[in-house]
Formats: C-alpha cells, sequence, structure tokens
C-alpha cells in the first residue's frame, strides 16, 4: 500500500484549506519519529543477542553518536531522533543487508512507515539504505537502463558508474560532485564503443570533438527530416552534460562544486543518453 493523492476529509468537504500537512515530510515530524523508534528497536532486538550487540555498537561508532555508560547501545540507538534517527535507519539497512539478517518482514514494515507517513525519503532499489523519494517511474527507468548497461559488454563500466551516481544524487547523504562526475563516467563508457572506439583515453570532451568533425558518421533512430543533422539531440545532450560541470578542473579562480540540482539533473541527462547508446540508438555508419 502506498501513499495516496487524496485530499483529507476536512479540505474535500471545504471545512479546512489546503496545506502542505500531507507531505513530502524532510526530516522526521512528530508523527513519524515514534514508529520509526519503534523499527529500529524491532530490528536490534534482542538486545541481549552479541550480534545485535555489536551491530548496535557499530552503527553508533560509525555514526559517531556518544552512548551514555548507563545505556546499552541498542537501547539507546530506539530513542535518537531527528536526523540521528534517520541516519540509524540508514546505517541499519546497511549493515543488516550485509549480515543477511534483514527480513522482507522488517523491509516491508519500514516502507509502510514512510510511505503511510509521507516521509521525503524511502528504500532504494537494493533495500540497503534510504534514498529521497523520486517519482516510481523514474527511478525504475534509470533502474532497468543500469540493468541494460550491466548486460552490454561495450559499455564497459557504464552500469556501476551510473548506480553510484544514482545514490551520491538521492541517497541519505548526497554527494553532487561524486554524482556528476560519475554521471559523465557512465556516458563515456556508453559511448566509447560508438563515437571514438579506437581512442584509449576518449573522454566527453573529446567525444563532442569528434561529433563535431565527423558528424555524418553517426546516425539515431530517430527519423531526421532532409538537411537536418541526425546527431544534433545526442550532441546536445552531451554538450549540457560536459559544459554544465563546474568542478572538473582547478584554476586561479576558485573552483565552484556543483548544486545537487544540478547533479540531479545530469544523472537523468546521463541515463537517457547511457540507454540511447546501450539500446542501439546511436550508431556509427559503416
Amino acid at each position: 500500500m502506498t501513499t495516496t493523492a487524496r485530499q483529507r476529509f476536512t479540505v474535500r468537504a471545504g471545512l479546512a484549506e489546503a496545506d502542505e500537512e500531507d507531505g513530502p515530510f524532510e526530516g522526521v515530524p512528530d508523527h513519524l519519529s515514534r514508529p520509526l523508534r519503534e523499527w529500529v528497536s524491532s530490528v536490534l532486538r534482542p538486545s541481549t543477542s552479541l550480534e545485535q550487540t555489536e551491530v548496535a555498537e557499530a552503527v553508533a561508532l560509525r555514526l559517531r553518536i556518544p552512548v551514555p555508560a548507563r545505556y546499552r547501545a541498542a537501547a539507546y540507538l530506539s530513542s535518537v531522533i531527528d536526523d540521528d534517527l534517520l541516519n540509524v535507519v540508514d546505517e541499519l539497512l546497511l549493515i543488516m543487508t550485509q549480515l543477511r539478517r534483514m527480513d522482507s518482514k522488517t523491509l516491508l514494515t519500514l516502507e509502510f512507515v514512510l510511505n503511510q507517513g509521507g516521509s521525503a525519503y524511502a528504500l532504494n532499489s537494493e533495500k540497503d539504505g534510504l534514498e529521497i523519494r523520486v517519482a516510481a517511474t523514474v527511478r525504475d527507468a534509470v533502474t532497468q537502463t543500469v540493468r541494460e548497461a550491466a548486460g552490454k559488454a561495450s559499455a564497459g563500466s557504464a552500469s556501476d558508474h551510473l548506480a553510484i551516481a544514482w545514490k551520491a544524487a538521492y541517497g541519505r547523504q548526497p554527494d553532487p560532485v561524486r554524482a556528476y562526475s560519475e554521471a559523465i563516467k557512465a556516458v563515456e563508457c556508453a559511448a566509447h564503443s560508438v563515437i571514438q572506439p579506437n581512442h584509449a583515453k576518449a573522454t566527453l570532451g573529446t567525444m563532442l570533438g569528434e561529433i563535431g568533425n565527423a558528424r555524418a558518421k553517426f546516425a539515431t533512430a530517430l527519423s531526421t527530416p532532409t538537411g537536418k543533422d541526425p546527431i544534433a539531440p545526442v550532441e546536445a545532450l552531451m554538450r549540457a552534460l560536459w559544459d554544465g560541470q563546474t568542478s572538473r578542473h582547478g584554476k586561479q579562480t576558485t573552483t565552484v562544486p556543483e548544486t545537487l540540482e544540478a547533479a540531479r539533473m545530469s544523472v537523468h541527462l546521463a541515463a537517457t543518453l547511457v540507454q540511447w547508446f546501450v539500446s542501439g540508438a546511436v550508431v556509427r555508419n559503416p
């Protein structure tokens, strides 16, 4: 069951104005605090188990959460609030998945709480961490592109780079610079065999140069009117991705890191380009 778009009854009846009370909610609002803490408690129960005790201690240490001497780590982690609580949930997902101790019922419970509570966060596709919630169709499209790229030998490591870019853009602790860099690498891997197969050190920049110097070498699946340039749409997306990276090189002026918004846009640009190259929608003429 997922959160529906239906407004509450008092709004539908005209007794109250529509507001932002239905989310999505960033952080941990009051109505999500108790169920999330109970979820943490259920994962770390029984606290007397050696393994669970070690997991709780590992989470506290990794997150630099000081546990008072009078508390067991498992009990204390079940009482934290706000961003600490989100970090604990995220870290528990990772550790318990790595230990193969995260069962489907526990995951479904967390998904239910996040969905019904209107949280801005959701489980990632690997179920080993939180990510910022995006439309399921968008997420699924990127996931499918990652799978397709993984099955295409000529795409090199495009799948890995795109998956890393997605996590860096939408994970619980976003890293915009990493997301943008990995997005570019994903496209470079996917496009290499088509644009510059004989250039061992090809980059997105050199590929754009190749397109500019030999446009007639390339074609796409799009129907292009006579006299028009079939590679232009591909070049435009590649150029936008390449020119939009603000932290690629250091210089005399201050380096400007990519914003989170730019990084997320770069990931979606990259996913489109990777899909085009992996699917054969962009080809090199014989």
